[in-house]
């Protein structure tokens, strides 16, 4: 089985980059094992509809993104499957979930989807100006983000071990702009 793990967001957007961020802190600080099961880790930043063939060669996917949703905190996290998303949140909080939301609903529709999990964080949402800086709130509430996406893969039989323990998110935030798909968008 493929498993994908891809984080999507703007990094000029302070905490909307947690998806990219914490993409790349998984893949600097776990190494993944499986005779079964193949773990890929992507950054898919803002690609959304660019990112489709990458989605649909997956058996499994599991989406770090920011997500909106009524009467929340900034920093509070939620994890739901895509076919069982929660009516209260909403996933239309900056510019690019929206697009995200409506890629997974075309694949959907033309019956490509793997089954994917969301791991989402309401973010505190900037206006004009662009940061790499994400709020004390958002930066604590991805060790629960990771957590939530550890357990998902040792449910799957993924064996994960720390291989640099040292790392921490804002350690990524520097250098998440040199990353990115790596993946023929056909761009």
């Amino acid at each position: 089985m493929k498993v994908l793990i891809l984080g999507i967001g703007n990094i000029l957007f302070g905490d909307e980059g947690i998806g990219p961020h914490l993409a790349n802190f998984i893949e600097e600080k776990y190494t993944f094992s499986s005779e079964q099961h193949t773990v890929e880790i992507i950054d898919g930043g803002t690609l959304a509809h660019r990112l489709i063939p990458l989605i649909t060669e997956h058996d499994k996917v599991v989406i770090i993104d920011c997500v909106d949703v009524d009467d929340a905190s900034i920093g509070d996290v939620y994890s739901f499957s895509f076919d069982d998303m929660p009516e209260y949140i909403t996933w239309s909080g900056s510019a690019h979930e929206v697009e995200m939301l409506q890629t997974l609903q075309m694949i959907d529709m033309i019956g490509d989807l793997p089954p994917v999990n969301i791991v989402g964080v309401v973010p505190f949402v900037i206006g004009e100006d662009s940061t790499f800086m994400m709020t004390d709130e958002v930066v604590k509430a991805s060790i629960t983000m990771e957590h939530a996406i550890i357990k998902y893969l040792t449910e799957l039989g993924i064996e994960v071990s720390i291989k640099n323990p040292d790392i921490a998110i804002r350690d990524i935030v520097e250098s998440t702009y040199t990353k990115g798909a790596g993946y023929d968008t056909g761009i």
